[in-house]
């Protein structure tokens, strides 16, 4: 059983995370600028108010915490670059505060910086909007903050191209900065299975300082 901050369980993954570790009877404390829009009831979750851009409230989450789990969004593309970036900073400001006993950071990313099987970047598809590349480029930034980061224990999780909610199969493949396929080109996961992805690396620590993907 861990002990588990989690920023942004209201959100489509995060609440889906938050159900996966309760189904694993770790302790989570859901941590929220408004907390009464989590109803969820568990023996095993803890409701509080905090602001993930505030290092000071970060820390105050994450003190004696194992994990801390950033799956916090930003709506739309502006969104997300006033909020992406930003708070992995905070996030790995308040953990420095936190010295050696700091809990490790998981960090639920994007697909953006993912490379495509003929080479390129995702991000660097024809046709995409303008709102979704600043979204992409939101979680790239993010990332790249984090690959300079050697004192903080993080691991960052980027999804395929595709994730929405759907059914729990417990089943999925990784890769490392690749994007996950199958045989007919497509990339995808429920939202349900990525979150066994990222409990299960919780449990099973396999990707300290670096980021990888998941795909059916």
């Amino acid at each position: 059983m861990s002990k588990i901050a989690l920023f942004g369980a209201t959100g489509t993954i995060g609440s889906r995370i938050l159900d996966e570790a309760l189904r694993r009877d770790h302790q989570v404390t859901a941590v929220t600028r408004d907390p009464a829009k989590l109803t969820q009831i568990d023996p095993n979750l803890t409701v509080v108010s905090g602001d993930v851009l505030d290092p000071r409230s970060v820390a105050d989450s994450a003190r004696g915490q194992d994990v801390v789990v950033s799956a916090v969004g930003g709506g739309d593309g502006p969104g997300h670059l006033a909020v992406i970036r930003p708070s992995a900073e905070s996030l790995v400001a308040a953990l420095r505060t936190l010295g050696e006993g700091a809990p490790r950071l998981v960090m639920v990313g994007g697909a953006g910086s993912l490379r495509k099987p003929d080479g390129t970047l995702v991000w660097d598809t024809e046709g995409l909007p303008e709102g979704l590349l600043q979204t992409m480029h939101a979680h790239g930034d993010a990332l790249d903050f984090l690959r300079t980061v050697s004192d903080v224990r993080w691991t960052y999780l980027s999804p395929p191209a595709t994730i929405e909610p759907g059914e729990r199969t417990g089943a999925y493949r990784r890769s490392g900065d690749d994007l996950v396929v199958d045989a007919d080109g497509n990339s995808r996961i429920s939202a349900e299975d990525y979150a066994v992805a990222l409990l299960d690396e919780i449990e099973q620590p396999k990707h300290i300082g670096a980021r990888f993907t998941v795909g059916d």
